[in-house]
Parts: structure tokens; sequence; C-alpha cells
């Protein structure tokens, strides 16, 4: 038992610190998915939206601060105790999100390895079996180095994490495993399977049926309905509010979802992406976008335009609300319209800074990094 226990400590500690340090990577992403849980239309908490982004920060540097923990078999009961908690909230959520279908990406690997609901909760229910392991054999569980040493280990771990999060929160993350990545090409990532000779997602329709004598109902797929010939049984019928679309057998899909430019109501997505050079100021939400950092905005775009490129802006928010900001910061540039999870996915800023080159991802720049357009960007063009 004492060499199972060891190999569950190892396969946790070396987890639970990786998928930390994932989502580390990207906070702000994590708490986009905690605000998706916190919504009206999911666990309906509405309170903790405002603080999804501090608890997504504490979330993860628990997470990887445990992790370490177990591996030098520090505070070991407290830790236990913590991480059977923290496992059975995630279990918890990737259940809730896999039976209801209601968040598609728990975001347990961030964006670096996305994970089906139901590949989350198994994924949930292996760490937790492995959890409780280590926490009815805990007498194998035995300190590595020194009570100071350890102490000193994870001082310098919470340091680490303090930092890293500070980091990429102040300026953009340090690895980009989005589909906007600078050198990914957003017309190569809206191409379909079909374009690219790969098989497809292939989706089919659940009914709910009913049988209007004895009220039984029963649940089956678009092919049974045909092959078995329901329509044939009276008995039967569908409940039309309940029937839903899920995936029969996953393929390729495209990484670049809803990428659509809306300019005074018409579609300027084409003529974004074949543009030689494009500069474009996303600020996802207007009333949350920093008001100080236009000062630099505005100074960039000026410079921009002074050298004959298009820049515009990009936001989610409604064209009153736009404009009304707009004439507030003094933006020299106009605006467009853009899908809010688009926008999100595109930059953890907001405002923040993209260049693009025919359709391909030249730069992208947090509020905090703006560049200077003739020293940083002329070189570029």
């Amino acid at each position: 038992m004492n060499f199972i226990t060891q190999v569950c400590r190892i396969l946790v500690g070396g987890l639970f610190i990786f998928s930390g340090l994932i989502k580390l990577n990207d906070p702000m992403g994590f708490s986009f998915k905690l605000d998706e849980y916190f919504g009206p239309d999911v666990l309906n908490l509405p309170f903790l939206q405002p603080i999804a982004l501090g608890l997504a920060v504490f979330i993860v540097i628990l997470e990887v601060l445990l992790g370490v923990a177990l591996l030098l078999g520090h505070w070991k009961k407290l830790t236990a105790w913590l991480l059977l908690l923290m496992i059975l909230f995630f279990t918890f959520l990737t259940f809730y999100s896999a039976y209801f279908n209601k968040v598609t990406d728990c975001g347990c690997f961030g964006d670096a390895i996305p994970l089906t609901p139901w590949e989350s909760f198994g994924k949930d229910v292996i760490l937790t079996v492995l959890i409780v392991i280590i926490f009815t054999n805990l007498k194998y569980i035995r300190p590595v180095l020194s009570a100071g040493g350890r102490s000193a280990v994870m001082v310098l771990a919470l340091i680490g994490c303090s930092f890293m999060g500070y980091y990429v929160l102040n300026h953009l993350p340090i690895k980009d495993f989005r589909a906007y990545a600078e050198g990914k090409s957003i017309v190569e990532g809206m191409k379909s399977a079909e374009e690219l000779g790969l098989e497809p997602t292939k989706y089919g329709t659940v009914y709910y049926m009913k049988n209007k004598e004895n009220g039984d109902e029963k649940k089956i797929t678009s092919e049974q309905y045909m092959a078995e010939e329901w329509w044939k049984k009276k008995e039967w019928e569908i409940q039309s509010d309940k029937t839903e679309s899920v995936v029969l057998k996953h393929g390729y899909e495209p990484p670049v979802h809803d990428f659509v430019i809306l300019y005074n109501d018409e579609d300027a997505t084409q003529e974004v992406l074949e543009a030689p050079v494009v500069f474009l100021v996303i600020a996802y939400d207007m009333s949350k976008t920093d008001r100080e950092a236009y000062a630099r905005v505005n100074e960039f775009a000026e410079a921009v335009q002074s050298a004959d490129y298009p820049i515009i802006g990009l936001s989610a928010s409604l064209d009153s609300e736009v404009e009304k900001m707009r004439h507030e910061l003094q933006t020299p540039f106009p605006f467009a319209t853009m899908d809010l999870t688009t926008l999100k996915t595109i930059i953890r800023s907001n405002p923040g800074l993209v260049m693009l080159k025919e359709g391909t991802v030249a730069g992208k720049w947090h509020y905090n990094d703006i560049p200077d357009f003739e020293k940083d960007i002329k070189p570029m063009l």
C-alpha cells in the first residue's frame, strides 16, 4: 500500500501543480469560466460574478501550493483535507456542466488542453479516487526536507505564483494557447473541415418521447426514431420543448468561431482580414475598459493614421454606450461590433491592441505595453 500511496502522491501533486500553473498563465480566462458557472443559467450565483477574477487567482495559486505541499509532505492532514474538498468542488462543477450541458469547457487546463465536459468529469473522478487513497493512508506520507526547508519551498512557491499572476494580469499570458496567438492565421482558423479535407464533427438530434396513455418517457436519437419507425407509434408523442442537439462523433471543428465584424450594420470581416496591415483596438466591454489607457492608445492611433494605416475599435457593447464612451475618451478611430466571447478570446486586455497582416496576428499588446509606432512597429511593416 505504501507504493500505491506514493504513486498517487506523485500523480496528484504533479497534476495539481501542472493544472494550476496552466491556469495561472491565464487567470483572466479561468475567471471567464467561473463567471459562466456563476451566471443565472448555470448555478445562479450572480453575487459571485464581480469577484470571479479574484476567486480565479486564489483558486489557481491554492491549487499549485497544495500540489507542492503534497509532494513535500508538508502539513499533510490539512493538505489532504483541502485536496479532498477542492476535488469534490471541481467534480461537482464538471458533473453539473456535463449533465446539464451548461459550460462546454470547464477550463481545467485552460486553453492548453481543451476537455469535453464528460472528459473533465472523468478526470475529476479518477483524481477523487487517488486523493481518497492518499487521505486514508496518510501514515505513508513522510516529509521531504526539514521543516524549515519545506516552509522555505512553500514561501518561494507562493512568491513565484503571486509574481506570475501579477505579471500576466498586467501584461498578457506568457504562453498564448488560443487560436489568436501571434503568428496564427485567422483566415486558416476559420476554414471548415470540408475545406481542409478533414472529417467534421457529426451532430444528431435527441427526442424526448412521452406515452400519452401512461405518461412514460423515453429518450431516443433521431437515428432510432427513423430505424424503429416511432412516428407509427400513435401512443407516443415528441416533447418538442425538450428536443436537443448532441454530438454523435467528435471531428475537426474550426478553432476560430464568430469572427464577424459589423461596421454600420454591414459585414466588414473580409475587408479587415484582407488588409495588408490593420490595427484593432479591442474593448470588449466599454463600461469596464481602463479609461487611463486611452491616452496611450489615442497617441498610438494618431501615429498609425499619420502613416496611412487603418485602425478601428472593436466592442460588444451597445452602439449608444460605445459612442458615449468614444466621445468621452476622444478616440480618433471608429468602432465596429463583434461577439463578446470572441473579443475576450482574442486578447486578455480591455482595451488591448492587435496588429493583423493579411488576416494573420502579427502582434498583440496589453494596454500597459502599448508600443511606440515609429520605434517598435515601423520595422515590422
